[in-house]
């Protein structure tokens, strides 16, 4: 009987925490098309409440990177050996494609959060993204 191959550990860790990143990048970018900005948070103009829509966004972008880290390991550890099924392989594929897309899109429409607001709430989502998508992927690899 054959025995099953596997992606070495470091190469599963450094794919899922780059997907994990990706998507939370992407959820973020699709998120301030729909008002859920992360700059809610420096702007002043809104007194002493931290506003919904900011709170949700960090939420939305934390769950984001740690299921891409996680899902994402989980996958690749058990696709070497042929688990996944093909239809679902496609689904995925055509389902990255469309949130990258999604995201793309979203990108290049005109920015209505201030130049500085945006640059700290893209780098607030890309380090909450990276530290979640780490936590996943670690997560998934104990586990596996």
């Amino acid at each position: 009987m054959a025995e099953t191959a596997y992606f070495p550990r470091r190469l599963i860790f450094a794919a899922a925490l780059i997907s994990g990143v990706l998507l939370a990048l992407a959820l973020h970018m699709t998120g301030q098309r729909f008002g859920l900005d992360l700059a809610g948070l420096w702007r002043s103009d809104q007194g002493e409440v931290m506003p919904a829509g900011a709170a949700l966004a960090w939420w939305l972008i934390a769950t984001a990177g740690f299921a891409g880290g996680y899902f994402t390991a989980k996958l690749m550890h058990s696709a070497v050996a042929g688990v996944i099924p093909p239809r679902m392989r496609q689904f995925l594929i055509a389902l990255g494609v469309l949130v990258l897309a999604a995201a793309g899109q979203a990108a290049s429409a005109p920015n209505a959060i201030p130049t500085a607001n945006g640059v700290l709430a893209g780098l607030a989502a890309l380090a909450l993204g990276a530290a979640m998508a780490f936590c996943g992927v670690h997560f998934a690899l104990t586990k596996a």
